[in-house]
């Protein structure tokens, strides 16, 4: 995330509950990043329990709750980001102060924040859904005055952090966020070996990433790398022990660069990151070129209009997202160079498939869904419907990055 580092810390957790991970039902058409496909059994056919469950004051374990979250951002706009869906904020500058808790309460808006004094005297406010560590400490750190960069900060530190902001609340979570060298194995900027990021999972409950494959990975054709957002989900499953959850961090500006994502990439980096198992979104919404705008992503209409449609869709999915996952569904395109990755639920009777093109160009994917017989594919808000026999059905994904939601009645 770049901008407005949080102060805060944190470490390990031993998981409770059933792997989410074998909860997700993932297919990876071309395979998932780094062969860490970290996908869970295909025989766990349990409905998973909500992660969210192992703590009283944390996020919603409601089924039908989805985190959607905004990065540093004023407290003066939650109500605006829940008019485009956003049910979380995560980080507050030089915060929490009493004035930025008190708003966001009277707008009714959570958080996760540092665990700073303000914060710990509000252990009983339910405002604060977790606490946070401070934010990418796998990237080299700045040295005081203008003396360049340091290595990484340690993961034992973070655990030594973890330790004590759960000695002093065990009923919310921990927040990691990591930067893009979890999927970004080229970026300069990472501090520590790759080796480590093993470590620093273990130090935290709910762990995160963010890459922003338009606008910060100093390539000049970044639109053709927004597959690194699964690829970055991957390796933290690879890495999580069950059951932990995986976030991710997604671009909506252009932050310091020449240009920055379409709303049609946002929301195919937002369901790549779901597909591969991510189960909380986090938008970074700041920009700094050719001006800082904190809340950028409010301004520009276009984005605000795509991201508020993508957030409504995956809060109505909220409780097929969550669901059972469907084991043996599989996908072949007819061109290999544009794969389609899927996930697939079971809720109440019905089979879902959520699918994305992993790459820019246009296909045709054929699905198979063992066991499913003959009958009607309805194409979700696309009012379409299409013909399965005996399990197998095709669509075209027309456009760069497509993304489509299929619903088969009684076949889940």
């Amino acid at each position: 995330m770049t901008a407005a580092r949080q102060m805060t810390a944190a470490p390990q957790i031993k998981r409770r509950m059933q792997s989410l991970v074998a909860a997700l039902g993932i297919v990876c058409a071309a395979g998932c990043a780094d062969g860490e496909d970290g996908m869970g059994s295909d025989t766990d056919t349990h409905a998973p329990i909500s992660a969210y469950a192992a703590w009283a004051n944390g996020p919603s374990p409601d089924p039908a709750y989805f985190p959607i979250g905004v990065w540093v951002q004023s407290p003066a706009n939650a109500g605006r980001y829940q008019q485009i869906g956003v049910n979380l904020f995560v980080g507050l500058w030089q915060g929490p102060t009493e004035a930025q808790l008190a708003e966001l309460s009277a707008a009714g808006m959570r958080v996760i924040c540092a665990q700073n004094e303000v914060g710990l005297a509000h252990v009983a406010d339910p405002t604060i859904a977790g606490w946070m560590h401070a934010d990418e400490p796998d990237n080299a750190q700045p040295l005081p005055g203008d003396g360049g960069y340091g290595p990484a900060v340690d993961p034992a530190v973070l655990q030594t952090d973890y330790d004590r902001m759960k000695m002093a609340d065990p009923t919310r979570p921990v927040w990691l966020n990591l930067g893009q060298g979890v999927a970004n194995e080229a970026w300069v900027g990472r501090g520590g070996p790759r080796q480590d990021y093993p470590r620093y999972v273990a130090t935290t409950d709910i762990v995160s990433y963010d890459i922003y494959p338009v606008a910060g990975i100093r390539k000049s054709d970044g639109e053709q790398y927004l597959w690194y957002v699964a690829k970055g989900v991957d390796s933290l499953r690879h890495w999580a022990t069950d059951g932990q959850p995986v976030w991710n961090v997604i671009e909506t500006t252009r932050i310091n660069a020449e240009r920055g994502p379409t709303p049609e990439q946002v929301r195919a980096e937002v369901w790549m990151s779901i597909i591969h198992g991510s189960t909380g979104i986090v938008y970074f919404c700041h920009e700094w070129n050719p001006v800082f705008r904190e809340a950028r992503l409010l301004e520009d209409d276009a984005m605000r209009v795509g991201v508020g449609a993508v957030n409504a869709r995956i809060q109505r999915l909220a409780p097929v997202l969550n669901a059972a996952p469907i084991a043996g569904v599989s996908t072949v395109t007819d061109d290999a160079s544009v794969p389609v990755d899927v996930l697939a639920k079971s809720h109440a009777g019905d089979a879902w498939i959520m699918a994305v093109a992993m790459r820019t160009g246009v296909t045709t994917a054929t699905f198979t869904l063992p066991g499913a017989g003959s009958g009607r594919v309805e194409v979700v808000d696309e009012a379409r419907v299409i013909q399965m026999k005996e399990g197998v059905f095709q669509d075209d994904f027309a456009a760069d990055y497509a993304v489509h939601v299929y619903r088969i009645a009684d076949a889940g």
